[in-house]
């Protein structure tokens, strides 16, 4: 195998590993909801955006006939799926979010996931010279460069309700 294929293998299991990873960070989330039979912490926004993002890459996977985009994206529907209707399960109403100074609401897993997801997705894109895939993945990066320094100038509290890295 030559230096290239090695290298896109090895960088389409990095794609496929991070972003299994950020979609699974959405389970701490059911768990909680599941537990305390509410979503009292948790957005819903996050949720339905990530699955119709899952459903327009894994419609542009299709038509590139990319098996990396098409199993990523369909583990990543079902998923989210999974998460948006455990959220109206619990939900009576709509979640009221409340700014304040504090990152309490903002998952740290997510974060870090999703920055992770998002960089080895635009190089891996980069290397197939692919601004569709390059391109729609740098706001991920950005936000996720935020939210850290959001962390950085906010650091969550150390109570018992909240943990930085919630399981």
């Amino acid at each position: 195998m030559e230096a290239g294929g090695v290298a896109d293998s090895f960088l389409s299991g990095a794609c496929v590993l991070f972003t299994l990873g950020m979609f699974s960070t959405g389970l701490s989330d059911l768990r909680h909801m599941q537990r305390t039979r509410s979503v009292d912490s948790i957005q819903f926004l996050p949720f339905l955006t990530t699955d119709v993002n899952n459903l327009g890459w894994l419609s542009y996977g299709v038509l590139k006939g990319d098996g990396t985009l098409i199993i990523v994206n369909i583990v990543g529907a079902v998923l989210q799926t999974l998460y948006i209707l455990a959220y109206l399960h619990y939900s009576p109403q709509k979640a009221k979010i409340i700014q304040t100074k504090s990152t309490q609401r903002l998952s740290f897993s997510l974060t870090i996931a999703t920055f992770l997801s998002s960089t080895s997705w635009s190089i891996y894109g980069f290397r197939l010279r692919d601004p569709y895939i390059t391109v729609p993945n740098l706001p991920g990066i950005i936000t996720s460069l935020i939210r850290l320094g959001l962390f950085c100038k906010y650091p969550p509290e150390h109570d018992r309700k909240y943990r930085l890295l919630q399981t």
